[in-house]
């Protein structure tokens, strides 16, 4: 869908032969193993469980910066905001869905989705060191149409072919959501090159998500409403960001490693 928006063809493929490991890395582990892994694993696990899992990737992605970049180290404050974020997430999930692990199913259901996040900021950490002169909308298009049909070709091995019936709406929904997420990585990949933006300050507004979620649930589906832990946890999030953001813009913080 956005391959029409990118750039000549002999220019894509240059691009991806010029950043070939790149390419390779981005396909394999934002796409292959994090969607696999994900999906896979939000199958296994209750519905607020799996968010709050989710939730902690800014956690994952800041550990997984600060191994890797030597220059994104973990502070104070973005510990602390990380873990007011969690809070947050935690009590969101909890106003829609009570928590609940039980079972060892649900277990390896939750060691999957670590697997997707640990994968996913390792990608952007690879994308923010490495990916310099190739164009973030080649990159996610090449990705997502490589690592799809792998894990299309995956699934028919899986789960056999089937050709439902399937009506007009559905089809719609599809494509809508097909096209948000490739232009959404483009975008993402496009912030995650530009000079001195840090990986773990960034995947810190994935924090919001949860927020968004939460008023739009509100505002599109029937029978959903404020609860006060659901509006307490978003009120902790959106605060914990608008300081961490405040007192980065004013001085350096403090590193803990």
């Amino acid at each position: 869908m956005i391959l029409p928006f990118t750039v000549r063809p002999s220019v894509y493929i240059r691009m991806i032969r010029d950043h070939s490991s790149v390419v390779i890395l981005v396909t394999v582990l934002q796409t292959l193993m994090n969607y696999v892994f994900f999906y896979q694993g939000m199958n296994l696990v209750p519905g607020a469980l799996g968010a709050v899992i989710v939730g902690s990737q800014p956690l994952v992605t800041a550990v997984v910066a600060s191994i890797m970049h030597r220059e994104d180290r973990l502070t104070r404050t973005k510990v602390a905001t990380i873990v007011s974020g969690i809070t947050g997430v935690i009590l969101i999930s909890a106003g829609r869905q009570a928590l609940k692990l039980g079972t060892a199913i649900e277990l390896l259901g939750v060691a999957m989705i670590l697997i997707a996040n640990i994968a996913t900021a390792t990608s952007n950490v690879i994308v923010s060191l490495r990916s310099k002169g190739i164009n973030p909308l080649v990159l996610s298009s090449v990705s997502l149409g490589a690592g799809g049909l792998i894990i299309y070709l995956l699934s028919l091995c899986v789960e056999g072919t089937s050709h439902p019936s399937m009506p007009l709406e559905y089809w719609l929904d599809l494509a809508w959501l097909s096209f948000m997420s490739a232009f959404a990585f483009s975008v993402w990949f496009r912030l995650l090159q530009r000079p001195g933006v840090k990986v773990s300050e960034l995947n810190l507004w994935k924090f919001i998500i949860p927020v968004v979620g939460a008023i739009l649930s509100w505002l599109i589906v029937p029978g959903e409403n404020p609860e006060w832990l659901t509006v307490t946890g978003m009120v902790i999030i959106t605060g914990s960001l608008i300081l961490f953001f405040f007192n980065s813009s004013r001085t350096e913080p403090e590193k803990i490693n």
